[in-house]
């Protein structure tokens, strides 16, 4: 590991000092030499691009199967309006676009098949065999899972990019999970202090689109009503302003007005949240950023406050309703019954997971077999899960 200077030249936003540059990054785990086109931080993002893991986020659940229909959100069209607000924030803060648009990208790189009720059933399954977590599992598909280079395993990104898809909610306090430790033991990420600027960036991204996107698929699912949504007072504050602007708008084009309002409100929020906090933190690098003591990068109090009503309601209106839970209990069956099959017998598995329990010498080992079989499943996409269930519990799926 070390820095590693590049040859080229490129236009760019002037930084500000608590920016991360490519130039000073701490390097990879495996030297390279750089590009001769492209910063440290591009080179990322394009490896996080063109791996297989992020093209299946295209059939990954984000609520609703992939079968339910074609205009809810999945796991690939969530990362991307992620991405679009991290970019918006990154060039306000005029921190680093490329490398906080990179931790957007990769956020989600280890979410199950079925989103939050695949990972719910398979934590239960993994919990006697070391636990199971998406975000650790994100790290894991970055740095082992993801097999495209001849010299080492992973993708090989920066210290930036990996610290910032470890630590973007903040420091890791208790025991770290199985990729982290894995990796803590090849490069040192400052465990115990809060991630760079761009990371931050990333995070409330994440909550900015999902609280909105999730608002418009479950009125367009019919899980509940415009008129629902005003009991949630932030909402029903926007609502208000865009009927009173076009009075006479159809209810088609009043939810698409009010969230795009959403989202500027919330972006307006953290603009000015976080330069209040950059005032008191007065940063001049971005290990002051990390030793800041709290995320600076964050919504206000009372927009915090807001947010979690609208969560509370989406919760019990949207993610808890019956249609969900119905398919939650398709979701538990398939889980459960590859998982079991799977670790039961490995040589279900194709041909290349099968070499992987060999090379890994666990034909014997429950826990190290668990693991590779917890990694195939976490990398399904929603049809082929349902596609693998039916090969080996369906007694006629191939006379059909």
């Amino acid at each position: 590991m070390g820095n590693e200077q590049t040859s080229y030249n490129y236009c760019a936003m002037p930084l500000a000092s608590y920016a991360c540059k490519p130039e000073q990054s701490l390097g990879r785990v495996h030297d390279e030499p750089p590009s001769h086109h492209r910063n440290e931080f591009q080179r990322d993002r394009d490896r996080i691009i063109h791996s297989s893991a992020f093209r299946r986020l295209k059939y990954k659940t984000q609520v609703f199967v992939y079968h339910e229909g074609d205009h809810y959100r999945t796991r690939l069209t969530h990362t991307l309006e992620v991405a679009q607000i991290t970019r918006t924030l990154a060039r306000s803060f005029m921190v680093n676009e490329d490398l906080a648009e990179t931790i957007a990208l990769a956020h989600d790189m280890g979410h199950t098949p079925f989103a939050h009720m695949g990972e719910d059933y398979l934590k239960i399954v993994m919990q006697p065999y070391g636990r199971f977590e998406h975000n650790d599992q994100s790290l894991r598909v970055l740095t082992t899972l993801e097999r495209k280079y001849p010299r080492w395993d992973g993708l090989n990104l920066t210290w930036e990019t990996l610290e910032g898809v470890v630590k973007h909610n903040g420091p890791i306090t208790g025991e770290p999970h199985i990729a982290v430790r894995e990796l803590q033991s090849q490069m040192d990420l400052q465990l115990n202090t809060y991630a760079s600027m761009e990371a931050q960036v990333a995070a409330i991204s994440d909550d900015i689109a999902y609280n909105n996107h999730d608002i418009e698929d479950g009125v367009r699912a019919g899980l509940f009503s415009i008129d629902d949504l005003l009991s949630v007072p932030i909402l029903s504050k926007v609502i208000e302003a865009v009927r009173k602007t076009y009075p006479d708008i159809s209810d088609r084009y009043l939810i698409q007005e009010t969230k795009r309002d959403m989202i500027g409100v919330m972006v307006d929020d953290v603009l000015a949240e976080t330069d209040r906090r950059l005032k008191r933190v007065k940063p001049e690098s971005p290990d002051d950023i990390r030793n800041a003591g709290m995320q600076v990068v964050a919504f206000s109090d009372e927009m915090h406050a807001n947010v979690g009503e609208l969560r509370d309601f989406l919760f019990n209106r949207m993610y808890k309703h019956y249609t969900i839970n119905r398919i939650g209990v398709k979701v538990e069956r398939i889980v459960c019954d590859l998982f079991e099959a799977f670790h039961r017998n490995y040589k279900l598995l194709p041909d290349n997971w099968q070499l992987r329990v060999v090379e890994a010498d666990a034909q014997n080992n429950e826990q190290v077999r668990a693991r590779i079989v917890a990694d195939y499943i976490a990398g399904m996409t929603d049809r082929y899960a349902i596609r693998e269930h039916e090969k080996l519990f369906d007694l006629y799926w191939d006379l059909r």
